[in-house]
């Protein structure tokens, strides 16, 4: 028999799992830094501080992220139970339909939220939630769409900032197709590590559909083009920010990341990735050092 106080906790960690809270959590500090240190380019930290109509817009980000997790991981749940066998296994002290009230409850909180902000926040936030229910029911099966709407939907909060504060300049456009190409191309590779179950579960995916070997040469292009614009920036700006440091160093990044892509092994499937997840963790640090250097 279970003890009481381990179920509960078992459920609790679960629930957090589904959700995605960590990941989450990481994209909520990616948007406040964002937000400050890029797109808003004129207000004082005090006013950003007491401007509690972006903290409610944030908030609805987040609420709507999490609900997003939740939805994802219903429609994916016995392909998870294949590729992520330990976390299914913890969300599985947890009735599927408590996860959906979740679902339910953040989506209606968020909306709420955003209805007494403004209705263009409303319909901003409608849209999102539909097309993160629209992208786990229908659109995670359906080749290169899957991965193009995926990277959409990751940075649809961040286009919302942009929009917000009519942030529009070269440097903006280049970093922002930096992180789409960057964020694509962890996706793609992704893919590789979960091939089998893709394949037994009708996602059709770059690895299924042309194979591992061209879809390891897509992603190569992908990273060259990405190393371009990384290029392109230093070019624009020059190496006299934290940030331009940044995209120098991941020249180099990006070249390991290329010389394991094509020695064909999981395990350097697995570590491209960690790479490339910690490279964005780093590039979001740099961003604050970098507005914390230049605003203050």
């Amino acid at each position: 028999m279970k003890h009481p106080l381990f179920y509960r906790i078992s459920q609790f960690v679960g629930f957090l799992l589904g959700a995605r809270v960590f990941v989450t959590a990481l994209l909520t500090f990616a948007l406040y830094v964002s937000t400050f240190f890029l797109f808003n380019q004129e207000e004082s930290l005090s006013n950003f501080v007491f401007d509690f109509k972006i903290h409610g817009i944030i908030f609805c980000a987040v609420l709507s992220i999490l609900a997003g997790g939740i939805i994802n991981q219903f429609y994916d749940r016995e392909k998870d139970k294949l590729t992520k066998p330990f976390r299914t296994r913890l969300q599985s002290f947890l009735k599927q339909k408590y996860f959906l009230y979740a679902y339910l409850s953040l989506n209606l909180v968020s909306l709420g939220i955003a209805f007494l902000i403004s209705p263009r926040v409303f319909v901003f936030f409608l849209v999102y939630q539909f097309l993160m229910w629209f992208y786990s029911h229908k659109l995670s099966k359906i080749l290169i769409i899957n991965n193009l709407t995926f990277v959409g939907l990751t940075l649809y909060p961040f286009f919302g900032m942009l929009v917000y504060y009519r942030t529009f300049s070269l440097k903006v456009f280049l970093m922002a197709a930096f992180l789409f190409l960057m964020l694509l191309i962890i996706d793609v590779v992704k893919d590789f590590l979960t091939r089998t179950a893709d394949k037994m579960f009708g996602y059709d995916t770059l690895p299924i559909r042309f194979g591992l070997k061209a879809s390891r040469t897509i992603s190569v292009i992908l990273i060259i083009v990405l190393m371009g614009i990384s290029a392109i920036i230093i070019d624009k700006t020059g190496f006299n920010s934290i940030l331009n440091y940044y995209f120098g160093a991941g020249m180099f990044i990006l070249i390991v990341s290329v010389y394991l892509l094509l020695r064909p092994a999981t395990k350097n499937t697995v570590i491209v990735l960690n790479i490339l997840r910690i490279w964005i963790f780093v590039g979001i640090i740099a961003m604050l050092f970098n507005g914390i250097l230049t605003k203050f």
